[in-house]
């Protein structure tokens, strides 16, 4: 409930102050550029704490008939209005060590001042302050809504900045931006409001009353400026602004107006006549100007800049992920009547990405020429023909359910079924967070508690949204009610890297499994690593197939399964030694081996073995343990001719197998609790963990590995992997 209080505010403050917040995001980029531009022209005064206002002053009067004013800008420029020798009236920069004339103060452009009329009132005066003021308050609820939604999707504030689950372009960089750019756009909106409320006198009373100084009774007359006491202890940088007296009588004075307080000195003797020190309020608004307008720093006015433009992002992204929502949620007006239908599917999305893998199942089974209702877990009720209830859901935040599942615990208690119900829960989750599919893993046992629903699948979860992975689960669900269903895995985008030529220097023939190796030497030089993919593109054709890279000095091995319709590997396998292919290299840099580290265990089944001979080979110093699991022997024979030309062979590297279908016929997740040691002792002095396989396999070793995390007290998974030291790359 409280997830869904602070979504629809986030969203309901942004849509409400979306034209005004678009108009103060355009103009602030504009007047953000401003001081930019300003501090380019190169007039500003290097160590104005060595320059004394007596050297200044003396300077000007030596230079120029009559001086009126002398300002020090925040952004570092000297600037004084002089009566020239010609009687000319002058508003200049200049050396303020020489009086020199630097540049002339020009009109401000006007599209600097169109802008900041706009900014300020929308050209309504009295009422478009109000409405910006309005405005960055409502900025100011908009951000901290965010880095509440933030934190829950982040898993808690401790975990805010911890890496951003992968996912689409607005969601990914919405959230990305919004860590890098909350500071200064709480700043900016803070900022607008205090200056909102001075401009409407909400503030206290921020005037300055000088208090006068009883003159001395020995009073001295000093023959020059430059020999007064003051004028020679104030440096420029205390400085803001001096108004010179408008004529030698004693009666005029200096107004000198410094950072902390105004002051009046007698032109001839130099006493002080008054003083007032400036009220916090003041000083606070003249920070507040600064840290809203950039005045005096081009880098924070560049950081600015990039708020402002975050801003008008965050409104694109906003919306665009609202709309993505809301495409990707199924009309019930499409489907039959909840009551005619033998299979339910229940669905907890918040992103929208759980509600398209549903859709997907729900095609496939609809084609299958079965009755499927499909809805959020919200719309739980009785269904009068259900036999199956599918269940998909994601994890929000903290363990927490997504928006449209929240209701359902307290639903499902109090709803009977007119039927017995075999159920499938599929978990969507990401493993760098440390409630792992945890909502799903939470309905599981809700419906186990029922002993009016029977599981027909366990629990199954993916990480991060693995099309191949929750293909592989529709297959489990189709062969365990044999309903032949097809689901097709989203098409790769084409890779937009270059094409480049590879020769074939050799392929081996099929070993008892139907596999083969293959070794490929680009025509030209180009990087790459082991982990990296190489893409093919079968029979000329633009359907990407990707193999995981071995680097074996500058060229390419791979090994590949040969299926009898697989047309990436049928493609490979008619290959002779001396033709040539095109192909793309693409970095795969979240499963490189890392640069440092004690050292590895790395946990393979069948062809997965590829990428972790290339890097024995190149980490021959760095203690490692293979795990591999094939079927027979004589699977291990095509890995072992490599493995034997290894220098780590004999040295660091250590390789354990197993075999499926011989000897003890274990699995490499027996392997892994047969050798538990190994692997707690790598984790426990900060090694690195890879797996590469099957998605099946995967899963098998990441339940192996948890069970023993939990019974060790090491580490959790998801920091095993939020650290880098679990890598995966399965298929």
């Amino acid at each position: 409930m409280t997830l869904s209080i602070w979504r629809y505010s986030h969203l309901i403050l942004a849509v409400a102050s979306s034209l005004f917040l678009l108009i103060a995001a355009i103009t602030g980029c504009i007047l953000a550029v401003e001081p930019i531009s300003h501090q380019a022209k190169g007039y500003a005064v290097q160590d104005l704490d060595q320059v004394s206002l007596t050297t200044t002053i003396d300077a000007l009067k030596s230079s120029y008939d009559e001086v009126f004013s002398l300002e020090v800008e925040s952004s570092g420029y000297v600037k004084a209005s002089v009566l020239t020798s010609e009687i000319e009236t002058l508003d200049i920069y200049v050396d303020p060590k020489t009086g020199a004339q630097l540049g002339v103060v020009k009109e401000r452009p006007f599209i600097y001042s169109f802008a900041t009329n706009l900014h300020r009132s929308l050209f309504l005066k009295s009422i478009g302050r109000f409405f910006v003021g309005l405005i960055s308050l409502l900025l100011l609820l908009i951000a901290i809504t965010g880095l509440l939604l933030l934190a829950k999707r982040q898993g808690g504030f401790k975990r805010l900045f911890s890496k951003v689950q992968k996912d689409y372009f607005e969601l990914r960089y919405h959230v990305i931006l919004s860590r890098w750019f909350f500071v200064p756009i709480v700043i900016l909106a803070f900022t607008g409001v205090y200056l909102s409320a001075e401009k409407f006198e909400l503030l206290p009373d921020a005037s300055i009353a000088h208090q006068e100084i009883e003159s001395s009774n020995e009073t001295q007359n000093f023959e020059s400026l430059k020999d007064i006491p003051f004028f020679k202890q104030t440096t420029l940088n205390e400085v803001r602004k001096v108004e010179f007296p408008f004529s030698e009588d004693p009666e005029d004075y200096f107004h000198i107006a410094l950072k902390d307080k105004e002051v009046r000195i007698n032109q001839q003797s130099g006493q002080l006549i008054s003083i007032a020190e400036y009220p916090f309020v003041q000083l606070v608004s003249r920070l507040s100007w600064v840290l809203h307008t950039g005045e005096g720093s081009v880098l924070w006015s560049i950081v600015l800049l990039l708020a402002s433009v975050s801003i008008l992002f965050f409104m694109y992204s906003g919306f665009a992920m609202t709309l993505k929502r809301r495409k990707k949620v199924i009309t019930t007006a499409a489907m039959p009547d909840k009551d005619d239908c033998e299979f339910v599917i229940l669905v907890g999305s918040e992103t929208g990405t759980t509600y398209d893998f549903a859709r997907r199942f729900y095609d496939s089974l609809t084609t299958a020429g079965k009755k499927v209702f499909l809805t959020e877990l919200n719309e739980y009720s009785a269904f009068a023909k259900v036999k199956y209830i599918i269940i998909l859901t994601a994890t929000y935040g903290e363990g927490e359910p997504p928006t449209n599942a929240r209701k359902f615990t307290t639903l499902f208690p109090n709803i009977k079924q007119p039927n017995k119900i075999q159920y499938a829960v599929v978990g969507f989750g990401s493993l760098e967070y440390p409630d792992y599919c945890k909502f799903a893993i939470q309905t599981d046992a809700l419906l186990q508690s029922d002993s009016n629903f029977q599981p027909l699948l366990p629990l199954y979860k993916i990480n991060n949204a693995t099309a191949a992975d929750f293909k592989n689960w529709v297959k489990q669900f189709s062969e365990r009610l044999g309903i032949p269903l097809s689901f097709e895995v989203p098409k790769t985008k084409k890779s937009k890297n270059k094409k480049f030529a590879f020769e074939v220097m050799e392929r081996t023939e099929l070993n008892t499994d139907d596999t083969f190796l293959i070794r490929l030497k680009a025509k030209r030089d180009i990087k790459f690593t082991s982990g990296d993919l190489l893409t093919i593109f079968p029979e000329e054709t633009e359907v990407a197939r990707q193999y995981s890279i071995a680097k074996m000095d500058d060229e390419v091995l791979l090994s590949v399964k040969k299926h009898p319709y697989g047309k990436g590997s049928s493609y490979l396998f008619n290959l002779n030694t001396g033709d040539t292919i095109k192909a793309v290299i693409d970095a795969n840099t979240h499963f490189h081996f890392p640069k440092k580290t004690s050292s590895a265990v790395l946990i393979a089944n069948g062809t997965g073995i590829a990428p972790f001979l290339g890097m024995m080979k190149a980490n021959n110093n760095t203690k490692i343990n293979l795990f591999w699991g094939g079927r027979t022997h004589n699977s291990a024979d095509i890995y072992d001719a490599v493995l034997n030309r290894l220098p780590s062979r004999y040295q660091n590297g250590i390789v354990h197998k197993c075999y499926s279908r011989e000897e003890q016929r274990q699995y490499v997740q027996d392997l892994i609790i047969d050798k538990k040691e190994i692997v707690l002792d790598t984790i426990d002095n900060n090694g690195t963990i890879m797996i590469c396989g099957s998605l099946a396999m995967q899963h098998d070793i990441l339940d192996v590995l948890e069970s023993l995390l939990n019974g060790h007290n090491i580490i959790r998974l998801d920091e095993l992997q939020h650290n880098g030291q679990l890598r995966m790359d399965c298929y």
